[in-house]
């Protein structure tokens, strides 16, 4: 697995793990099954400390995306084919969407923009999930 983060983004690191992982996840590039590098190993990779890894790695746990057992690693739990989502899981991410909206919204993007890039982002998970 590819992944990269960016030391000198605002965003912290911890956190752009765990949005690369989930892109890779809705991209397809990772699907139900599919191990994880240990925390140590990406840690290495990505020249971050592993705990910065394991706490990325326990918030993709507690929502719902990865497992993490002693045996296997961490484990990719759903993907895109796995289902629907959760009951009250839309709504949750929902909140969370209006938040990040109105962040672009307030920072000087204009709607009509912020629609059309929403709509080019779905529109490119699409194009991977197709045959």
């Amino acid at each position: 697995m590819l992944l990269t983060v960016d030391l000198d983004r605002e965003t912290p690191i911890y956190l752009q793990i765990r949005d690369r992982v989930v892109e890779a996840i809705a991209d397809g590039d990772l699907a139900e099954g599919d191990s994880l590098p240990s925390t140590r190993q990406l840690g290495a990779d990505l020249g971050v400390n592993f705990h910065t890894v394991n706490k990325a790695y326990d918030l993709l746990r507690a929502q719902g995306l990865i497992r993490i057992t002693r045996k296997s690693g961490a484990v990719v739990r759903r993907d895109a084919r796995s289902g629907p989502a959760e009951p009250g899981y839309a709504d949750e991410w929902q909140e969370r969407l209006r938040t990040l909206l109105a962040e672009a919204v307030a920072l000087g993007l204009d709607a009509d923009e912020v629609t059309v890039r929403c709509a080019a982002v779905v529109e490119s998970f699409r194009a991977k999930a197709a045959p």
